[in-house]
């Protein structure tokens, strides 16, 4: 009878660690479909680290989110997180299981186009420079607004008899563009390198504000409706939240922008928009099953890629 008791008890005592382990350390997850390619493939198995950002506490159902020892996600990351757009769930870890790579860190400025792609060539990155001529009676005007935007290491490139150039980064336009209100008098010296598509998207931080644009208005409204429970609408091309007309928004949370690796595959922020510090379940650590589709029990297996840490 003693002996029938010690075995239950180490089978119970097995199913709690295994069950600890799971909710609280480490878990295993199916990669479903290709969007992860080169990194991940289709069929594989990996482990997730649920300490990478701090441990989010099971069961969100009876004491809603915490988590212990918060870290923030690095870009690059490879991330697991709860789909941020189902609203047929009400709790978060009850939700369906995504993976994708973080772009957008809290308080980055990432250059979209109307799809809200990524741009991610070196050509088009925020911090390439390009060169803009101005009227040369503005030159004054330009050294104070570069003063009051507080860009620096920017000097004159050339000049002829009616205009100076200088080099700014996509940004630096941006804010410059901004800054005059519509009355923009800098043009980009080459035509070729227009940036008229694209449109630098900030990822919204706890307690910082983001600026309502047109273009977007409707990700805000959502992401203020969806994850900040505040009441939001668009009603004549104008954002309203709280009953009130804003330019600006505020948030009480971190977002991440993420991304999938095969371009093709929307399942990521271009198709559910701004993924929530308190929907990142853990950081994909390792591939310790991988094996191709529809191969057979005996064959398909890659075996150079058990036990390899995803990057």
């Amino acid at each position: 009878m003693k002996k029938g008791w010690k075995i239950a008890g180490t089978v119970i005592g097995i199913i709690l660690v295994i069950v600890l382990l799971r909710g609280c350390v480490v878990t295993s997850y199916l990669i479903p479909s290709s969007g992860m390619e080169n990194s991940l493939f289709q069929g594989e198995r990996i482990l997730v680290n649920k300490w990478s950002y701090g441990l989010r506490l099971p069961f969100m159902s009876l004491w809603n989110y915490h988590r212990w020892g918060d870290t923030p996600v690095e870009k690059e990351d490879i991330i697991v997180f709860n789909n941020p757009a189902n609203l047929s769930e009400p709790v978060i870890d009850q939700r369906e299981v995504f993976i994708s790579r973080c772009i957008g860190v809290p308080g980055d400025t990432l250059l979209i186009d109307s799809l809200f792609s990524v741009i991610p060539s070196e050509k088009n990155a925020p911090d390439q420079k390009f060169l803009y001529a101005y009227p040369r009676a503005r030159e004054k005007q330009l050294d104070s607004l570069l003063n009051l935007l507080s860009i620096q290491d920017n000097r004159l490139m050339g000049q002829d008899s009616a205009r100076n150039v200088r080099s700014f980064s996509r940004y630096e336009f941006y804010l410059l563009e901004q800054a005059m209100n519509g009355n923009c008098w800098i043009e980009l010296l080459n035509k070729e390198d227009s940036i008229e598509a694209l449109r630098p998207l900030i990822v919204p931080g706890k307690g910082k504000a983001v600026r309502v644009y047109p273009w977007n208005r409707t990700l805000l409204c959502n992401t203020l409706v969806l994850h900040e429970n505040k009441q939001a609408e668009i009603k004549n091309d104008t954002l309203y939240v709280e009953g009130q007309p804003v330019q600006h928004c505020y948030f009480c949370k971190d977002y991440y922008w993420v991304g999938a690796n095969n371009s093709i595959n929307l399942s990521d922020s271009r198709l559910f928009g701004f993924v929530p510090k308190d929907h990142v379940i853990g950081k994909a650590s390792l591939i310790w099953f991988s094996k191709e589709k529809e191969t057979g029990v005996f064959k398909g297996y890659r075996w150079k890629r058990f036990f390899k840490p995803v990057k």
